[in-house]
């Protein structure tokens, strides 16, 4: 068996060629049997046969009730099996069992814990088959506790044993997993397999267009001919090549040049044509682009036939709101259109309407995810006082809530005068001063009591403008609250280069887009040489520029494979089932006045 030869985890080679023979070792001690009676007469054999015979009997009878998904009696059995009783190979098939039973229950770390029993160091001692069983729940809950490096990698290792389609399963779960990791994880490893597939990854996110990445992905097949991703593609990579094959000819760019939204516009048309420009020098053919005055509309119907009558295959616009509610109360639209921003919520629009904009619901959203990979599981949170804070908070808290955390309470910040009695009530202060004054009613001497503030808060999510930012933080010190972590979103964040300002907020930890966070971007520099303006708040529209014209050609590739991200400079894009683009963000904290990037957290 060849395929034994392979290393697995840290394993030995001994250990391995071992593992050809089709029964452990004597001194390992004999794995259960499939067994070929009922959970019941498994019970009751055991309970009349020596020792030994009974503990193999009762684990083939807890494993019967697993793959019979009654979680609960398999628990209950194996919970009767002292471990210490058991022989080698038979508490390693326990601890197998145990993990998978954790992860029926979404308890990845209980299941982790399982599989870091001493006897597993004997797993490549056991027959071919264990093997695979141990090391792919063993990977389902590393990828489940957020490992996703380490998820892939143990996947890497058991693929040589699979066949059919457990073998397919495991090569698209490879690929789902090496491509959702962040850049800065993709680097080679030891294993060649495993390093060939990190750099497919990484060709594929730093590809700016489409036919770059196909390139990209065609000459790594060339050089690595004999990787299994080569041999055979990730299914979403061969759906790619399809896609590419039908090219984008011509965009129309829909946007205001006149009235209230004409700068934001601006911005956005410089950073989608300074992304054109860059992808024409990489010598592929490129979209042509038309440019279209949405402020001078009269009917949104004419322009539609217009940019028929043009050649156009794809609009990027409008901006205006007004214009994409009305866009998603059609059933149908004549041209696919990415809209640069959202219709109201409940509103999905027709199939041909993609939306994409800056969300500030995506930010919230951020804040949720990463506060719950730090380990946080209880919040406050401040949010302004308004339309735009109510929705805010209520993306902030859905999201915060289905990954399992709690909303303790939340406060509308509004007038500066207001603040510190807020915060106050936010954690409680009042009651502990009520405390110490009725304490001194009773006894009839003065008390000397500090405020204590309540102790069930983790962190405080914080969405508000800089100026309210930079008076909330010195009065969360003021109200005892200053040890308290605060998760904000970008909104805090001028980009100014003025250190003075971020004083008071040192601590605060917000998402940012990649745009003002990697000012090595080589797009990032050259447009900020041209209109310095993009390094200040206003990048953010560029980089939503810049990515929508780098998502136009995918919008298809989006739909037809959901879990596909692409790596932009306004964050890490997705696409919902609503066909809306979510970003991700990356994190930054502020430190002496200076702004210090965080690493990236992959959970």
């Amino acid at each position: 068996m060849i395929a034994c030869l392979r290393p697995l985890s840290a394993l030995c080679l001994a250990g391995l060629l071992a593992a050809c023979t089709s029964s452990p070792s004597s001194s390992l001690g004999e794995l259960p049997r499939t067994p070929e009676a009922s959970i019941e007469q498994l019970l009751q054999q055991a309970s009349e046969a020596k020792p030994e015979q009974a503990v193999l009997l009762r684990l083939s009878a807890a494993d019967l009730a697993y793959k019979q998904q009654d979680v609960g009696r398999s628990a209950r059995i194996l919970e009767q099996i002292p471990m210490e009783s058991l022989k080698p190979a038979q508490q390693i098939f326990a601890s197998t069992l145990a993990a998978e039973l954790a992860m029926a229950r979404n308890q990845p770390k209980s299941a982790l814990k399982a599989l870091s029993h001493p006897s597993l160091e004997h797993l490549a001692e056991l027959p071919v088959d264990q093997q695979v069983r141990t090391q792919l729940v063993r990977a389902r809950a590393l990828e489940a506790d957020g490992q996703t490096l380490a998820a892939a990698r143990e996947r890497v290792f058991i693929a040589p044993l699979l066949s059919g389609e457990a073998a397919s399963n495991n090569h698209e779960a490879i690929w789902a997993l090496v491509s959702s990791l962040p850049l800065d994880q993709l680097q080679g490893g030891a294993d060649r397999d495993l390093a060939g597939w990190l750099e497919l990854a990484r060709l594929t996110k730093t590809s700016s267009t489409l036919e770059q990445q196909q390139a990209a992905i065609d000459n790594w097949r060339a050089q690595n001919p004999d990787h299994p991703a080569a041999k055979q593609l990730p299914q979403a990579l061969t759906k790619l090549k399809e896609i590419a094959g039908q090219p984008l000819t011509k965009i129309a760019l829909l946007l205001p040049q006149e009235g209230q939204l004409a700068s934001v516009s601006r911005a956005l048309r410089d950073g989608f044509l300074a992304a054109h420009y860059q992808a024409q020098q990489s010598g592929q053919p490129q979209p042509a682009i038309e440019l279209y005055d949405s402020s001078k509309l009269t009917s949104i119907d004419d322009f539609y036939r217009q940019a028929q009558a043009d050649g156009v295959q794809l609009v990027v616009g409008p901006l205006e709101k007004p214009l994409v509610k009305q866009l998603s109360s059609r059933e149908q639209l004549p041209i696919t259109t990415l809209a640069l921003n959202y219709s109201d919520s409940g509103q999905e629009g027709p199939a041909q309407l993609f939306q994409f904009g800056l969300a500030a619901e995506d930010e919230a959203r951020e804040v949720a995810r990463r506060a719950w990979a730090d380990g946080m599981r209880s919040a406050v949170a401040l949010v302004p006082r308004g339309e735009w804070g109510d929705r805010v908070l209520r993306a902030f808290q859905q999201s915060w809530q289905a990954e399992g955390g709690r909303l303790i309470a939340a406060e509308h910040v509004d007038q500066p005068v207001a603040l510190a009695q807020q915060i106050a009530d936010l954690f409680q202060l009042r009651q502990s001063e009520a405390r110490a004054k009725r304490l001194q009613g009773t006894l009839g001497v003065p008390v000397a009591a500090q405020p204590a503030r309540r102790q069930d808060v983790d962190f405080i999510f914080l969405a508000a403008t800089p100026q309210q930012a930079q008076q909330i933080k010195p009065t969360l010190a003021f109200q005892y609250a200053g040890d308290v972590p605060v998760y904000a979103t970008s909104h805090l964040y001028s980009a100014s280069n003025d250190p003075a300002q971020y004083q008071d907020l040192n601590g605060i930890r917000f998402c940012e887009t990649p745009w003002l966070l990697n000012g090595d971007d080589p797009l990032r520099q050259q447009v900020g040489n041209q209109w310095p303006q993009a390094g200040g708040s206003l990048g953010r529209l560029y980089a939503m520029g810049v990515d929508a014209y780098r998502l136009a050609p995918r919008l298809t590739q989006l739909k037809a494979l959901p879990e596909t991200k692409v790596d932009g400079l306004s964050g890490r894009l997705s696409l919902n089932p609503a066909r809306r683009v979510e970003r991700q963000l990356p994190w930054a904290e502020f430190r002496d006045g200076q702004v210090q990037r965080l690493q990236d957290s992959d959970s």
